[in-house]
């Protein structure tokens, strides 16, 4: 029999148990008689020693000569690049996406960490002309002070890279809470700046429910900013849970559409539904959830998404040629099937809507690519984040229509418009309500050096992610009058 290992807590420089006795499993949602580690149920005496500890270590941190901070982002960098393959084949056990895939999250936030400390050096305050010759004006950029992380499981890398890579390069401490349902992923992220060299107490590591560490991580009169990705209704308690002084950073769900039009290219209409739609298994708040096809190409572009969404192979993310792997967890595959059961009676069935439950998928979360068509535009299926791999075609007139309806929505993260006429290009992009706007792409995926985040519901829309701009959140202004 394998034994499983278990997995600690990274407090004020040690590895170390949880207070609370208890741990729980993470286990494989291709195979989940696959038990990939156990974890920490950690409590709130657990979340308080963190952030104490991330208090206590602010001062010394925050002296710290920028290009010192920046050597530890580079040398953790250096390791995650170094094991990626391996780390990569324990986030696909653990969440599920393509082996390949998961390596490429570890490459990445090993980019978004040299970006950030390369980036964050040349990022200061500025000087003002003034009306008296004796004095200067100038502004200080400074870290807030204590930072808590809560990162989501469906990019259990790269996301919280981006958010703790930023806030540590600018001076700041940070208490780091993976979820869940993908912790390992976020230990060997820790691992790495614990390899780097960074100090005790500036990054710190607790497992457990949001339950029962949420409040002190949220509420604890020592945190100064809190960076979350994750669903609107926990972003939503979050924000109204953090005090007056607390900053908030939520980036949150989506219902991205892809608008297709008379002229535009059905073959590539098609293939970046199916990518922006059932990668990662539908899994991405960025994910293509909604096609607004105009009447006249309707029937001939559901019949070629049909048939090329029959074919994509489902399967476990380590198997070769796996199009589709399965949903992160069993509370997932509910939700999904149960959209699906609503998407019936709302709409027709076009392909899929079945859990697989034969052969090397008997064990697993795996459930078809699911197309419905004819979808009303009131429908739930049409407005509701599912978060699974289930896409509502919906008719519309023209692309006045499809802007219409695509702004119809209480979210706004993503969105996206095959054509080739610049003229609705340059439309599109001002028309649109979304924070993320893509031309002839996926409504997935973003730049490391380019600003992400969403409108309306989909975020807070204070602070951006990643870029130049994923700095600003990360520190506070002061303004110096100096006399001369």
């Amino acid at each position: 029999m394998t034994t499983v290992p278990t997995f600690q807590n990274y407090i004020d420089g040690e590895w170390s148990a949880s207070l609370t006795g208890a741990t729980f499993d993470n286990v494989n949602p291709a195979d989940t008689r696959d038990v990939v580690g156990r974890f920490q149920a950690s409590g709130e005496a657990d979340a308080l020693a963190a952030v104490r500890a991330a208090a206590a270590a602010f001062g010394a941190w925050k002296r710290l000569a920028p290009g010192a901070r920046a050597k530890i982002l580079l040398d953790a960098a250096a390791y995650l690049e170094r094991h990626a393959a391996r780390f990569g084949e324990e986030l696909t056990r653990e969440e599920g996406k393509q082996k390949a895939l998961a390596k490429d999250e570890f490459m990445r936030a090993a980019q978004t960490l040299r970006f950030y400390a390369v980036e964050a050096q040349s990022f200061g305050g500025e000087t003002f002309p003034g009306d008296d010759a004796g004095m200067d004006v100038y502004t200080l950029r400074e870290p807030l002070g204590v930072v808590t992380v809560i990162s989501p499981w469906n990019f259990p890398v790269s996301i919280p890279a981006r958010k703790i890579a930023p806030a540590l390069v600018c001076g700041n401490t940070v208490v780091f809470k993976p979820a869940s349902d993908a912790p390992l992923s976020g230990l060997r992220l820790t691992e790495a700046f614990v390899e780097a060299g960074i100090p005790k107490g500036v990054l710190n590591f607790v497992t457990g429910s949001a339950s029962a560490v949420g409040p002190v991580l949220v509420g604890a009169r020592e945190v100064r900013a809190i960076s979350f990705t994750g669903s609107t209704a926990a972003g939503e308690q979050i924000h109204r849970a953090a005090s007056l002084s607390t900053r908030t950073q939520m980036e949150l769900g989506g219902k991205n559409p892809l608008i297709v039009l008379d002229a535009s290219d059905i073959e590539r209409a098609v293939d970046l539904t199916i990518k922006g739609g059932f990668s990662l298994a539908g899994q991405a708040c960025t994910g293509t959830s909604r096609v607004l096809v105009t009447r006249g190409i309707r029937a001939a572009f559901v019949e070629r998404l049909a048939a090329k969404t029959a074919a994509l192979v489902v399967g476990s993310g380590m198997q070769a040629g796996v199009d589709v792997g399965p949903l992160a967890t069993a509370g997932q595959l509910r939700t999904v099937l149960d959209y699906i059961e609503t998407g019936k009676r709302e709409a027709t069935l076009v392909c899929g809507g079945e859990r697989i439950m034969q052969g090397d998928c008997a064990h697993g979360y795996f459930v078809m690519p699911t197309i419905f068509a004819g979808v009303p535009r009131d429908a739930r299926i049409a407005r509701e984040e599912i978060f699974g791999p289930v896409i509502a075609v919906i008719d519309v007139d023209g692309y006045d229509d499809a802007i219409a309806v695509a702004n119809d929505s209480e979210y706004g993260l993503a969105a996206a418009l095959v054509t080739q006429d610049a003229r609705l290009m340059h439309r599109f992009a001002s028309d649109i309500e979304a924070g993320t706007v893509k031309i002839n792409r996926t409504t997935t995926g973003n730049l490391v050096n380019a600003p992400f985040g969403g409108l309306k519901r989909s975020s807070t829309a204070t602070f951006r992610e990643s870029g130049r701009d994923g700095l600003d959140f990360y520190l506070q202004t002061k303004t110096v009058y100096r006399g001369v």
